[in-house]
């Protein structure tokens, strides 16, 4: 290319530089580009963990080994055989000084969250109902120790969904809520029922749940349970509010006062408030028809009475409720609106009919987000399985006697499958592979019997301990 010299020739000095600087550029911009090497592409690795697992996903029976997996010591981890997850063995026959040889077990309820926000803090249950506190490394799931919670707490502590160290509970000799700070020791004395209103003197506290973000209490109170008639609600800023179970009377310092329209009278077997702190569930003491289960919207007096497909364990999110149906599968599981108990959607698609046997199930939400989709997790158990040591346990579906967590933001049917819990549940309540999952979704505590290879108690029972499953 060529610009005319006469052109050139013809311009000032100042208009024949920038002439020649036209040119330059032009010659440049025509010249061939140089070859370049391509950036090599990076292949994204596929993130395992929630809200989305890389577990299994199948429906396929899974048969436990002829022998369950050899289990070390406390410490010890091992990879489940049939479905690949990592599993630690959190206590054993030593870890309890003060009763060596004696049972250790994750809380009665699965509903319970007994970890830490950011899974390094979490406490298990010793015989007698002693809270055993541990520090937990999520990242070689390893865990340590903390001793014993010296603490005049009745029923099982719940920790903070805000803040790690903190832990609350129920002081058992005048009913009050109270806040525990781990690190420091200190214990802060949160509101006592009878500031409120007047108890009996054979009632407690029984139970504690909190709200997620750390407002409002609850604890439902009486002698004991099944007999237990109040549910009683602290708001740090507004106060105490009641609602009478036997005499259906609502009351206290905030809210509407009165009697609840719903014309059913009860007692209490175990409640529970939603993340949002506006929902308690009401479970019917034993003595009734437990499968007729209410819902009080803690801001009025309306008690709503659980309508139909009511039976078994369930756990509350911020604003729904999920349970199975108690209809012709176990894992027939409903998720309902706790503001509208008649309007109920299936989490598992195409269940067949099972007949002849059963198996139960206890569910943990802790990870649950203000939109109740993420998953909710859970253990099954067998009320049919073998109480000889080391035999297999039964198995003639999916999901039986293992830990699993099913979707739950209607994008999908999918229940993700991590382990076997190889538990007999034969050995009392507490060899029941109850289990809490942690507030991040990442880990799942249970109980279990190890298929009675644990040793024995001093009871002639066959001993428990904690473990961890890691979910990926």
């Amino acid at each position: 290319m060529k610009i005319p010299s006469l052109i050139c020739a013809r311009l000032q000095a100042q208009s024949f530089m920038l002439c020649l600087l036209a040119f330059a550029l032009i010659c440049l911009s025509a010249a061939p580009a140089p070859a370049q090497n391509p950036i090599p592409s990076r292949t994204t690795e596929k993130r395992c963990g929630p809200p989305e697992y890389c577990a299994r996903t199948d429906r396929k029976v899974e048969p436990y080994p002829a022998k369950p997996p050899a289990m070390g010591p406390a410490g010890a981890i091992i990879t489940d055989p049939n479905f690949g997850s990592r599993i630690l063995r959190v206590t054993d026959e030593k870890t309890d000084l003060r009763r060596e040889g004696g049972p250790i077990m994750t809380p009665s309820s699965a509903e319970q969250n007994n970890w830490n926000t950011d899974s390094t803090k979490f406490y298990v249950i010793t015989m007698g109902a002693r809270d055993l506190l541990f520090d937990f490394d999520p990242a070689t799931m390893t865990a340590k120790s903390k001793g014993f919670l010296d603490l005049n707490w009745g029923g099982e502590p719940q920790f903070s969904y805000t803040q790690p160290n903190i832990l609350y509970g129920i002081d058992k000799r005048n009913p009050s809520f109270q806040q525990y700070d781990v690190a420091s020791g200190h214990v802060t004395n949160l509101n006592n029922v009878s500031d409120c209103l007047k108890l009996n003197p054979a009632d407690g506290g029984h139970g504690i749940t909190v709200s997620a973000d750390d407002n409002r209490f609850m604890t439902n109170v009486g002698p004991k349970q099944d007999g237990n008639y109040l549910i009683y609600v602290y708001d740090r800023q507004q106060g105490c509010r009641w609602y009478n179970t036997q005499t259906g009377e609502v009351g206290g310092k905030w809210g509407p006062q009165g009697t609840v329209a719903m014309p059913d009278r009860l007692l209490i077997h175990n409640a529970r408030m939603s993340k949002s702190g506006k929902f308690v569930y009401i479970a019917r003491g034993n003595s009734q028809p437990q499968h007729r289960w209410v819902v009080w919207e803690i801001d009025t007096t309306s008690v709503q009475l659980c309508p139909a497909e009511c039976t078994g364990h369930r756990a509350l999110g911020y604003s729904h409720l999920v349970g199975p149906s108690g209809e012709s599968n176990p894992m027939d599981l409903k998720i309902r609106p706790l503001k509208h108990l008649e309007q109920t959607s299936a989490l598992v698609s195409d269940l067949p009919h099972m007949g002849g046997y059963w198996f139960d199930l206890h569910f943990s939400w802790n990870n649950v987000n203000p939109e109740d989709s993420t998953p909710i997790c859970f253990s099954t158990y067998r009320r049919s399985n073998p109480n000889t040591a080391a035999t297999p346990l039964s198995v003639d579906g999916p999901w039986e006697n293992e830990i699993d967590c099913a979707q739950t933001d209607g994008k999908g049917s999918k229940v993700w499958r991590f382990a076997h819990t190889y538990s007999t549940a034969k050995n009392g309540f507490w060899s029941t592979p109850r289990g809490n999952v942690s507030q991040d979704g990442r880990f799942f505590m249970f109980t279990s019997d190890w298929q009675n290879m644990l040793g024995e108690t001093d009871r002639k029972k066959f001993r428990t301990d904690v473990f961890v499953v890691e979910l990926k």
